[in-house]
């Protein structure tokens, strides 16, 4: 994964961008009606149930619009919240706080919901030692805001992008000539460029997991699309050899499965993909 100073680097880049896609010259609607000595107070409203996700990052977008804003927080990132329950207060110029809320509000409904996702995920996880993992299937220009939120709801990061992991999957094995050629080309290619990434390389069958087990230095096989019977046979033929995560089309009755398969991750696109925004508000006070 990305270090934390390229993660935080993503979230300033997301946060600058988002300014300047919404402000752009000017928030007329507040500067024509608002005295910029006005000062005003706001309330976070939830009005929902599921895990709050997003304080932290509103935090510093305040911080980026005025930094004379002040936060009180009352619920962390990761708490239970229901209807009626104040996250936080947030105190300073009127004209401030409207030009943040947009963005406060629009990032924190999005991470909330996935954050509450992944937390029904892993429940459904308890006691099977599976990890839930997120995938690069998330909304363009804010990867870094839910996978953030995965973490806050109990979840593990996936590679962060194409950069950080290799990861050979179907298209790559069939236009590199097959699995063996796939994973000794990459060998080279990561000793050539003196890159230190992890491997993970994806079987359809057991016949590939085979030959995956016959090159050394793979760091985990995806095993993609395999019935339950076929799972169980694939962890056990890969034993301590090399890690093992379980993907394609799994859901929330198929999980727990899948995870007493024995596999030590499984990987979900709709914890980021198949999310319905919490409710939240930013009503002055």
């Amino acid at each position: 994964m990305i270090s934390q100073a390229q993660f935080q680097q993503e979230i300033d880049l997301i946060i600058s961008n988002a300014i300047r896609e919404d402000v752009g010259d000017g928030d007329h609607s507040s500067l024509a009606c608002i005295p910029a000595t006005a000062r005003g107070k706001a309330k976070l409203l939830v009005k929902d149930e599921g895990i709050i996700a997003g304080i932290e990052f509103a935090k510093q977008v305040f911080a980026y619009i005025d930094k004379d804003m002040q936060v009180e927080t009352l619920i962390e990132d990761g708490s239970k919240v229901k209807y009626g329950d104040i996250a936080f207060y947030v105190t300073g110029a009127s004209q401030s706080i409207l030009k943040a809320e947009r963005l406060v509000l629009n990032a924190m409904q999005r991470m909330s919901a996935i954050a509450t996702k992944t937390n029904s995920y892993v429940e459904l996880l308890a006691g099977t030692g599976t990890k839930i993992l997120d995938t690069r299937k998330t909304t363009p220009g804010i990867r870094a805001l839910e996978k953030w939120a995965v973490k806050i709801g109990g979840g593990e990061n996936h590679r962060f992008a194409l950069y950080d992991m290799i990861m050979l999957k179907d298209n790559h094995i069939d236009f590199a000539g097959g699995i063996t050629k796939a994973i000794q080309k990459t060998q080279e290619y990561l000793k050539e460029t003196q890159r230190d990434l992890k491997i993970i390389v994806e079987a359809r069958n057991l016949a590939e997991i085979e030959e995956i087990l016959r090159t050394k230095g793979v760091h985990r096989i995806l095993i993609d699309n395999f019935n339950y019977a076929d799972t169980r046979k694939a962890v056990k033929m890969i034993g301590e050899q090399c890690q093992t995560e379980s993907s394609g089309g799994i859901n929330e009755k198929t999980i727990r499965e899948y995870a007493e398969c024995g596999v030590d991750y499984i990987s979900s696109g709709a914890l980021t993909h198949s999310v319905y925004n919490m409710d939240l508000s930013l009503k002055a006070v």
